[in-house]
């Protein structure tokens, strides 16, 4: 913090009470105002103050002009799940004032440019007024950049009131800016007057402080999902990636663009990799796939629109078993749907892509860590089962910026499955079946192209064969190679990322989710039991489920099933897998673009489970 600047000397407020690190802070934007270096700024400042932060961009599906709101939660106690109320309300947006305000709580804060219709008419909250418009006018600043400058007002307002060091924001643009002083200097100078104004002319008057803790946020980082699943697909190996933009899925692909140039080439600089924009989904898929039939680690990113689009090379790629990973980052459908807002509503229908009998393998990060890690365990598992893989993420764990444990390197080697040499080829005398069953596993044997042997050629079919590849209609045929690809995804239950398990003592029901449900189900726990409702909690991050999903539902009366879309999807596909246990999963599903809270949860569960013990009764 700045040496001259009031709040490093706290004083209490007016009620006598201190909400120090505990709150959340809605700034109401517009769309193209710059707005988002601004809460990014703000965001990365508290962060580096050691105060565990989660930012949410709510973004509208355009370029220029409609509404935009950036959410940040402190919470000393580390939750980091989204919440629907904010305390402090940075209303800056002329077309959303009216009802920014409505939502602010008793107690609130609430700051606003004063060019904006705001009365102050409501004693219950505290009114803090910026003159954005005479400050900007102050400065000597291009007109074009008056707009973007305009928003650090705020940032010194807000900083100056609540204590956020001066020294840390800078940093944050520093970062932000990638080190160009010139345009750090500039934003600076703005929240600096700003600061000043406010020491001048705003007294504190609200409970809501921002302290430092030392020590916190030791060893982590600031990262977004798609940026940690682009890095750990580099260090997974994939050298061929195609794609088609899309939100809320092009930042990963951006993100390979950044890290590929930097970590894969040759020491004489020559790429070892190629990146190709494709003219749209289904023809990504297809170079990826052709790639992947090549020997290359394949990949695209997408959203459920490009996921429909791929379907057709999809069961291909089943059907011939051809490798390859398929990152979704899940936006609300169907149709266009709700493009800058969050969903799990993809499950259902990726788990069994494609017309036909099929089930594809799925891994659900909830974290970027995850994201880092299921980079490069994608391709393995693609590699290792000879199929596509998909990873599905979301637009709030893509797109938004989360605390992160550093990432682990994968130390093992790659594993490229059941890929015969010429010399394994030579001792088996050419005598190999393309889709024979060895070793009853269902996985069958592969060549690469280009391998020195003339029994390494084989036909690659998406039709019906037999296992020597050779094209069959006979009935017996399809049947079994039916039940050889169920068994190979059977076997997948094995290998699969498994589930985590939290437990509490005296755990009486049980509840199970995936992905970025996670944070809100932790918070809500601690609900729970103080309620006097205590639970075990088990995590998927992968289809198909592996043992320990059947044996968690076997040990209660009741599983709640919590999952961020309508029909409740995955329930549905644990009723498939577990059809004697229908009686104890019962589904707590939402969808309405938002990520769950704790709050939401807490009451969901409480209210489905007191039901429960009551019709037991």
């Amino acid at each position: 913090m700045s040496e001259t600047s009031h709040a490093s000397e706290p004083q209490t407020a007016a009620n006598g009470a201190r909400q120090i690190n505990d709150f959340c802070i809605n700034v109401a934007t517009a769309n193209g105002t710059g707005s988002q270096t601004s809460n990014i700024a703000l965001l990365r400042a508290m962060f580096r103050m050691g105060i565990p932060v989660a930012g949410k961009n709510l973004f509208p599906s355009n370029i220029q002009g409609l509404p935009t709101w950036y959410n940040i939660r402190l919470s000393k106690a580390g939750h980091i799940a989204h919440r629907d109320v904010a305390e402090i309300l940075v209303a800056m947006n002329p077309k959303t004032v009216a009802e920014d305000l409505t939502k602010v709580p008793s107690g609130g804060v609430i700051f606003y440019d004063t060019a904006l219709p705001v009365k102050e008419d409501r004693e219950d909250v505290v009114y803090y007024a910026m003159p954005v418009k005479d400050m900007v006018k102050s400065m000597s600043v291009a007109p074009n950049l008056r707009e973007y400058i305009a928003n650090m007002v705020y940032v010194g307002v807000v900083a100056e009131l609540l204590g956020i060091e001066m020294e840390m924001l800078r940093s944050a643009l520093d970062t932000h800016f990638s080190g160009k002083k010139k345009a750090v200097d500039l934003n600076m100078q703005m929240i600096e007057m700003a600061a000043e104004h406010t020491r001048n002319n705003l007294p504190k008057r609200d409970p809501y402080w921002i302290e430092r803790i030392e020590g916190g946020n030791k060893d982590l980082l600031l990262v977004e999902g798609n940026a940690a699943g682009a890095l750990g697909s580099v260090y997974g190996g994939v050298n061929v990636v195609a794609w088609y933009p899309i939100t809320p899925a092009t930042s990963l692909a951006d993100g390979l663009n950044e890290y590929l140039p930097q970590l894969r080439r040759t020491s004489e600089g020559k790429s070892t990799y190629a990146v190709i924009q494709a003219e749209d989904e289904l023809a990504a898929i297809g170079m990826c796939v052709g790639a992947g039939w090549a020997g290359a680690r394949s990949m695209t990113s997408t959203s459920g629109p490009g996921i429909s689009l791929m379907a057709e090379f999809a069961g291909l790629a089943y059907q011939a078993e051809i490798p390859t990973v398929v990152w979704d980052i899940q936006r609300v459908g169907p149709s266009t749907g709700l493009p800058t807002r969050t969903s799990q509503g993809d499950l259902g229908f990726t788990y069994q892509l494609g017309h036909g009998d099929s089930r594809h393998i799925i891994l659900l990060p909830a974290n970027p860590a995850e994201c880092f890690e299921f980079g490069y365990k994608a391709l393995d598992l693609a590699e290792q089962f000879q199929t596509p893989v998909f990873v599905l993420s979301d637009l709030d764990l893509g797109m938004n910026l989360w605390m992160s444990k550093p990432f682990v390197y994968p130390e093992t080697p790659m594993n490229r499955g059941k890929v015969l040499t010429a010399e394994q080829l030579e001792a088996l005398n050419g005598n190999w079946g393309r889709y024979a069953d060895v070793d009853g596993d269902g996985i069958p044997y592969r060549t690469l192209p280009g391998t020195n042997h003339p029994a390494a050629g084989y036909f690659t079919r998406g039709t019906g064969h037999n296992d020597k590849a050779a094209y069959s209609e006979r009935p017996e045929d399809w049947e079994g190679n039916l039940q050889r690809l169920r068994r190979k995804f059977n076997t997948a239950r094995k290998h699969v990322p498994k589930p985590e398990l939290t437990q509490q003592d005296g755990g009486s029901f049980g509840l199970i989710s995936f992905g970025t449900n996670h944070n809100a189900i932790i918070e809500a726990m601690e609900m729970l039991k103080a309620d006097g409702h205590v639970c075990d909690y088990l995590r998927i991050r992968a289809l198909p489920a592996t043992a320990e999903v059947g044996e968690f539902i076997e040990k209660y009366d009741r599983v709640y099933v919590i999952e961020n879309n309508f029909d409740g999807q995955m329930h549905g596909i644990l009723l498939q897998d577990n059809p004697s246990h229908a009686t104890r999963l019962a589904s707590l599903s939402r969808q309405n673009g938002m990520p769950l809270s704790a709050i939401w949860l807490h009451e969901q569960i409480k209210a489905a489970h007191e039901r429960f013990t009551k019709a037991l009764a």
